[in-house]
């Protein structure tokens, strides 16, 4: 991985950006996994209404980093020249949008949970039990918005030390009032399902208290704008990030829909196979934690170095950063593999569900290389250079045009097991993966966005 531009202070800004968010993640993931085993301990209904119910926060969170990571394309760059005045009206324009989004998903879960949630299943009690989750969780999603925000800016500008200790206290403090909540323990009444979203919606409170005094208690923070900075931008500016923003919002969007789209076509196979998607991608995205501390920390240094117009030394870094995907891909891929025979003990289901969950997760290890690839690609490159058009394209079409269409072959037509049908959707990564790299090294991608 040696390179003309790729030197001592290269590899230390990379590590100063991504262990905290590797941190991050890993924390989440691996709270989030203990929140599934402890779910799961009341049944196999209750995870797959939980699983079920998220959902729309997937959806919702996913597209609340499509409007982040498509405007922190600008706070990047503008960090690149130290334009703090613009840094703020980029950070206003972020919160008026994620606050917006935040409202309309809130609306949308308290007035029509079961009508949301038949669309993923057609059992009763999953229903039931998943209604009384998102309507509680639900609430949560204003202050989760203003967190994210807080949290993908201070990225771009490699302030993350404060944001990731917030972050993890919150997690542990989920974590603390699941198992309070959930069982009943410390002189609590045992809620269940609804303990874990009220544990969910009093740790996203307080993350979201912590994260607005991280940036107030400095008046000299890049992010600390009074209304005035944070929302005078011009109409041309507005203009200027949705155009950049927009294809990303439309393509993390169109994304998610369609990977929603999935769980109904797994839902048709029974709660069985629900509970066993919620955990095997739970187990996954832990052994993906190090590709989102890379994509980050490649989406930020680049975006610096277009700032700046180092046009060459961006694209040398985009390659030096496929490299890293590679080397660390193979260890995360075999380690996936290997951890089954734990996972399974772990969960414990009955033996028909315990293979189901090993023949999956065996699916997730091997498309790890090619979903990898493509994520580095995507979320630290091309949309970094202000690609956006491009990603969404091609993201769409893997989406609507291959995933969702041979998930249903698969479940209706060829009759085929869970991890069969979940090889037949996670096909579409080579096919985006071959045409990202082609555009990789036209360097098309390559644009300076500010003035």
């Amino acid at each position: 991985m040696k390179s003309k531009y790729c030197d001592k202070q290269f590899y230390k800004t990379v590590l100063t950006i991504a262990i905290p968010i590797v941190i991050q993640n890993f924390i989440s993931i691996g709270l989030n996994m203990a929140d599934t085993i402890m779910i799961g301990k009341l049944g196999v209904d209750e995870l797959a209404a939980v699983g079920t119910a998220n959902r729309l926060y997937f959806i919702f969170s996913t597209l609340c980093f499509g409007i982040y990571s498509g405007a922190a394309v600008y706070v990047s760059q503008y960090w690149g020249v130290r334009d703090v005045k613009n840094i703020r009206r980029t950070f206003g324009l972020e919160v008026l949008m994620g606050t917006t989004m935040s409202l309309l998903f809130t609306a949308a879960a308290l007035l029509f949970a079961p009508q949301i949630l038949t669309l993923f299943t057609r059992e009763t009690r999953v229903i039931e039990l998943g209604s009384q989750y998102l309507r509680i969780a639900a609430v949560s999603y204003f202050f989760t918005a203003m967190s994210f925000a807080i949290n993908f800016n201070s990225r771009a500008i490699h302030q993350l030390k404060l944001p990731t200790i917030i972050n993890t206290l919150a997690l542990f403090i989920n974590l603390g009032l699941n198992y309070v909540l959930i069982f009943g323990k410390l002189g609590m009444p045992k809620l269940g399902v609804r303990g874990a979203a009220l544990a969910t919606l009093i740790a996203r409170i307080i993350e979201f208290v912590l994260m607005t005094l991280c940036v107030y208690g400095n008046s000299e923070h890049p992010l600390a704008g009074k209304p005035k900075e944070l929302f005078g931008f011009s109409q041309e500016m507005f203009r200027r990030v949705l155009k950049t923003s927009l294809p990303v919002i439309i393509s993390e969007g169109g994304w998610s829909i369609g990977n929603s789209v999935y769980y109904i076509a797994y839902g048709m196979l029974g709660a069985s196979a629900l509970a066993v998607i919620q955990v095997a991608s739970t187990i996954n995205d832990l052994f993906q934690s190090l590709f989102f501390g890379i994509g980050n920390a490649c989406a930020v240094m680049i975006g610096n170095e277009l700032g700046r117009r180092n046009t060459d030394k961006a694209y040398h870094y985009a390659v030096v950063f496929l490299k890293m995907t590679f080397v660390v891909n193979l260890v995360m891929s075999l380690g996936l593999y290997l951890s089954e025979g734990g996972v399974i003990q772990l969960y414990n289901f009955d033996a028909q569900t315990n293979l189901m969950l090993a023949k999956t997760m065996t699916v997730y290890a091997v498309y790890m290389l090619p979903k990898m690839f493509t994520y580095v690609l995507f979320c630290g490159i091309l949309r970094s250079g202000g690609d956006t058009r491009f990603c969404m394209t091609l993201d769409l079409i893997g989406v609507w045009l291959i995933g969702v269409p041979l998930a249903f072959i698969g479940v209706l037509v060829l009759h085929q097991p869970l991890h069969i049908v979940a090889a037949l959707v996670f096909f579409e990564e080579w096919i985006k993966l071959i045409f990202a790299l082609i555009r990789l090294k036209s360097k098309k991608w390559v644009h300076t966005l500010i003035d």
